[in-house]
């Protein structure tokens, strides 16, 4: 894409050669966005879109791989000189990372804000370095208010989001997989990377999709407004197994 931001289906799924130890592993089933957080929204846009499209077009069992490198620790604001068209569609962009039928694995180290705070509230495994701390992006000491803040409210509950949100709390790698932010703390990243993209990508198909869907709807919607949903995936799940059932079947009379 030629901005420093690379979303590339490469043999392997490697987008560079740092993530080399990938290409034997995924066995061409990830596809890498390597974020550059210095770029600007509507490159950072851009770069989101093309990982989509690559997702997209391929079949089950793929996974998206997202190396998460924050800016220095000093660097807070977000998204700088922006209006509100690239705004909405950076979280577009993003929404769309989150509803994929295909699993998304962040990688993060150091400081991570801004964009990559973003990306990791919708990814569906999360590995994190030792050095990993999760910066609330603040301009002019206040919490940039965007759908981080909703992510961050739903997935941690408002009273804890609260401390984040209003007073800006910096947050370590530790308290990061307390909170259930992170799931895997490791200095090996391409080892984490590797490991988790294989076993994931075993399970990541559209099913898996509708399961992350529904998990997301359950946050906001009442018992029986989400019980239509949930009868659906119940049915197309029986569906499937009953497939399966058959096919075993004739299998074993062959």
């Amino acid at each position: 894409m030629g901005n420093g931001t690379t979303a590339k289906d490469a043999p392997g799924g490697s987008s560079s050669s740092s993530a080399a130890t990938n290409q034997d592993a995924s066995n061409g089933l990830c596809i890498t966005l390597q974020l550059d957080a210095g770029r600007s929204l509507s490159e950072l846009t851009a770069a989101v879109n093309d990982a989509c499209n690559q997702a997209e077009e391929r079949a089950d069992r793929s996974v998206v791989l997202l190396r998460l490198p924050g800016p220095s620790a000093e660097t807070r604001s977000w998204p700088g000189k922006v209006d509100i068209q690239q705004v909405n569609r950076w979280e577009r962009a993003v929404r769309r990372l989150e509803r994929l039928p295909t699993l998304s694995i962040a990688v993060a180290a150091g400081a991570c804000g801004g964009p990559a705070l973003d990306l990791l509230l919708v990814s569906d495994y999360r590995v994190g370095a030792s050095d990993l701390r999760l910066l609330a992006p603040v301009n002019d000491g206040h919490f940039w208010p965007g759908m981080a803040v909703y992510r961050i409210s739903q997935q941690l509950g408002a009273a804890r989001a609260r401390q984040i949100v209003l007073w800006g709390d910096e947050i370590d790698v530790v308290r990061a997989q307390e909170l259930g932010l992170i799931d895997q703390i490791t200095d090996d990243a391409d080892s984490a990377a590797h490991t988790a993209t294989v076993l994931m990508g075993r399970i990541s198909d559209r099913e898996l999709a509708i399961r992350r869907q529904l998990l997301l709807e359950a946050q906001a919607l009442e018992f029986d407004d989400a019980l239509g949903a949930h009868l659906a995936a119940c049915d197309r799940e029986l569906r499937r197994l009953a497939s399966v059932e058959s096919d075993r079947t004739v299998g074993d009379v062959k």
